[in-house]
């Protein structure tokens, strides 16, 4: 694969056993022993997480509960409450899947996926490939999955705690299959587009006004980042959504390559953002439940519009006036 900007590889060494990372040392060995556990209990016990989790509230449940509202207006006040708890539950079995994603043997995990529409990949294997994904709870999984089958390039953002860099590097790079780089390294996404290989990425979220064109997301005028058709036109790739699911009963995981994008990108700013936004849109309605709504998806507001997220105001105020 292409060689990326170098990520300095966490190493361990004996300033991370200062006692002020003991509690942490032992939450991770007890999060190990926990992933131990029949797949069926971790579910179990992921959902009781996901219940204190909705029971503490927070601002995360707010910001939550505010996004399922603006994007699902044509749902009851009961139909988002509903969306909002089976979202927090979600996100308490996410806990478990990560211990899952990064310590589980790999034919331990094989046995819980199924991966769809990799005939997409083959058909395009020789051109880049950019694997339009999206933040659903089950991200941590979908990774080793489609590793499984094919190698690509990914993001990779450091943690500030040492300890839970380490871990969590070596936990996502079990393999040579994910190279990572860091955020805003196009250059080295653009040179693997170039190369043929395949590049994970997700522009589902708010990376502000400098970065962003705004485009109708959910009916709502939402900052889109404006990267994605540069790095299609300039890697000459083919766009390939990617979703993935976990599935009730404790079935396992289903994971889809989609179709490609067709007629994109365009050259016009705004009609590309909203082609996007549209697929993107199409894929979470699919599954709500299982998106990751407590980021503050539209806090980027066009010229003259109010914010959309009024509890971070008060809550600046409330702190200035103590």
């Amino acid at each position: 694969m292409s060689k990326p900007i170098a990520i300095k590889t966490p190493q361990f060494s004996s300033a991370l056993l200062h006692p002020r990372y003991w509690l942490l040392w032992l939450v991770f060995a007890c999060w190990w022993v926990i992933t131990l556990l029949p797949y069926p209990f971790l579910i179990v016990l992921g959902k009781l997480l996901g219940w204190l989790l909705y029971a503490l509230g927070g601002r995360r449940k707010i910001f939550a509960a505010r996004n399922i509202e603006l994007c699902f207006p044509e749902k009851s006040p009961e139909e988002q409450r509903r969306i909002l708890f089976a979202c927090f539950e979600n996100l308490g079995i996410a806990f478990m899947e990560i211990g899952m994603a990064w310590w589980w043997p790999k034919w331990r995990l094989r046995r819980l996926v199924k991966v769809e529409g990799l005939e997409h990949v083959v058909a395009h294997q020789g051109q880049g490939i950019l694997l339009l994904g999206l933040h659903f709870t089950t991200l941590e999984l979908a990774a080793p999955f489609f590793a499984f089958h094919y190698p690509y390039g990914a993001l990779y953002r450091p943690h500030d705690n040492p300890v839970f860099d380490l871990i969590q590097y070596h936990g996502r790079q079990r393999s040579d299959s994910v190279t990572f780089f860091p955020r805003g390294d196009l250059r080295t996404m653009i040179r693997m587009l170039r190369n043929g290989e395949i590049v994970w990425y997700a522009p589902d979220q708010d990376f502000g006004p400098d970065y962003s064109v705004f485009a109708p997301y959910f009916g709502i005028e939402a900052a889109t980042i404006a990267a994605t058709p540069k790095l299609v036109q300039m890697g000459k790739a083919v766009v390939l959504p990617f979703s993935h699911e976990r599935l009730s009963w404790c079935r396992g995981y289903r994971v889809v390559v989609h179709p490609p994008m067709q007629d994109y990108p365009t050259g016009d700013e705004r009609k590309d953002a909203t082609r996007l936004n549209r697929e993107l849109e199409k894929h979470i309605r699919a599954q709500p439940e299982q998106y990751l709504w407590p980021h503050r998806r539209f806090k980027t507001r066009p010229p003259g519009e109010s914010d959309l997220y009024p509890i971070e105001k008060k809550s600046s105020r409330k702190k200035r006036a103590k």
